[in-house]
């Protein structure tokens, strides 16, 4: 197939995109894994498996797309790219779902009557958020621009 499109699995762009996946899940993993009162909130530990769940993900996807622009020859099946697809699909909905809700639970805890988080603490929650946010745009790019290509195969 000649149409090659920026972004999709096999090219320089997926390589980075997913790159970026993994080192902003594994900051906000490392900046929620630093306060050890994580385990308190659901919210939070819901955040931490979530991104133990995309950072394999992310990184095996990242070697597949390095060794694919490496040997010159991306990745063209319909059925491993509606499966890389989907499970960036479910990914990314989970890692918004995981990034909202830590943003919300640390948002109460701030504004609260009195403030249940220590500042060392929550500034860490925020941060953690934040990359999860980071981790959910580029994880629902590396889906849209493989679901565009998946119509053409």
């Amino acid at each position: 197939m000649s149409d090659v499109v920026p972004g999709s699995v096999g090219t320089s762009a997926s390589f980075s995109l997913r790159l970026g996946q993994t080192i902003f899940s594994s900051a906000s993993l490392l900046f929620m894994s630093l306060g050890v009162e994580f385990y308190s909130y659901t919210a939070f530990c819901y955040l931490v498996t979530i991104m133990g769940l995309v950072i394999p993900w992310s990184f095996t996807l990242a070697i597949v797309d390095g060794y694919s622009v490496l040997v010159k020859c991306p990745i063209r099946q319909p059925g491993i790219l509606f499966v890389i697809v989907v499970g960036d699909w479910v990914l990314s909905i989970l890692t918004l779902a995981a990034a909202c809700s830590t943003a919300s639970v640390v948002d109460l805890l701030l504004n609260a009557d009195g403030s249940y988080c220590p500042p060392k603490f929550c500034s860490r929650y925020q941060i953690s958020a934040a990359m999860a946010f980071l981790t959910w745009f580029l994880s629902s790019a590396s889906s849209l621009f493989n679901l565009w290509l998946l119509p053409s195969l």
